[in-house]
């Protein structure tokens, strides 16, 4: 069914009442206009999707804190099978551009995780504008830290650490990854880079012959970008923790499974990343998919395309388990 607005003439038919019903969750608001409008519609929009995730027996929900070195908290939300023994760790963030979203958000991913007999953790970071890099980052980091220096109460085994983010939370994720390899806490296992926002120069305006992409556009990007940047926003040293697709070197980063629609802004700025990743010698897992927008699996999970994609992912997750354990 073809969106003439869009970036393209076609999407997935599976997924064309999906977005429309994500449109109308939002509301129309404008992220740049309304953003505590369009923070509640996001949310309100989240809770719906996630009203029918039953915990098995199997699995028992909780929260963990980590105190930050300014004395912040920071939550995370916890989803762990009842079993006794140490269990790999699987670090969550969620999206939203930098500016939208809740750790509420990774309910599905972590719960699956646990089901595979992981701890798993998604992360509650604080949000720009009002917290500006390396606020965010420093937070998942924190959170990261605070599992690992607290793995034998908790149950964690520090050998097997996998970190995942979706969107925003997928270039927390990437930036959390090069921050990892230099500063040494940690070699995780693997890393999830679903559809990272990761290039801070993305932000010039569609051209006639390339209307802008559905979900999430040039323009809500250019207000993420300024809202996580803050004044290093337009700067020509923008660190790589901040925006990874700025790293030249990325030799000793984990194992990587990206996958992103071709309708989804971020594909040329992904597509990049992976070959950089590839080139570095990085074992990476790239998958784009045809007719799919920013978000797909999360707001049209029940679609073929959408549940072969989360398939995938947790297949991953499993191969890396399985080759830690050899």
């Amino acid at each position: 069914m073809p969106l003439s607005k869009d970036k393209t003439h076609y999407i997935d038919p599976d997924l064309v009442a999906g977005l429309e019903l994500m449109r109308a969750l939002t509301g129309g608001n404008d992220v740049t206009q309304n953003l505590p409008a369009a923070r509640d519609a996001a949310n309100a929009r989240d809770e719906m999707l996630l009203a029918n995730i039953d915990l098995p027996d199997t699995v028992v929900q909780g929260m963990e804190k980590a105190v930050s070195a300014d004395g912040h908290d920071i939550e995370m939300r916890i989803m762990q099978p009842k079993a006794s023994g140490k269990k790999p760790l699987f670090y969550w963030i969620h999206g939203g551009g930098y500016v939208l979203g809740q750790a509420k958000q990774g309910d599905s991913f972590t719960l699956k995780a646990a089901e595979m007999g992981c701890y798993a953790a998604s992360v509650e970071y604080r949000l720009a504008p009002e917290t500006a890099y390396p606020g965010p980052l420093e937070d998942c980091y924190e959170g990261l830290k605070h599992l690992l220096d607290n793995a034998a109460a908790l149950g964690i085994d520090e050998t097997r650490i996998i970190i995942g983010g979706v969107s925003a939370g997928g270039g927390l994720c990437a930036g959390l990854a090069l921050l990892l390899r230099d500063r040494g806490l940690c070699a995780p296992l693997g890393q999830l880079l679903i559809y990272p926002m990761i290039d801070d120069t993305n932000i010039e305006p569609a051209s006639a012959a390339l209307p802008d992409t559905p979900v999430w556009s040039r323009h809500y990007n250019l207000f993420g970008w300024q809202s996580y940047l803050g004044d290093l926003f337009g700067a020509a040293e923008v660190p790589i923790y901040a925006a990874p697709a700025r790293a030249e070197d990325l030799s000793g980063l984990p194992p990587t499974y990206m996958p992103v629609g071709d309708l989804d802004l971020f594909l040329d700025e992904n597509i990049a990343y992976a070959q950089k990743l590839t080139r570095a010698g990085v074992p990476t897992h790239f998958h784009i998919v045809p007719g799919a927008f920013h978000g797909f699996n999360g707001f049209v999970p029940d679609a073929p395309v959408s549940r072969a994609i989360n398939g995938e992912i947790f297949a991953y997750v499993g191969k890396l388990l399985a080759e830690a354990d050899s």
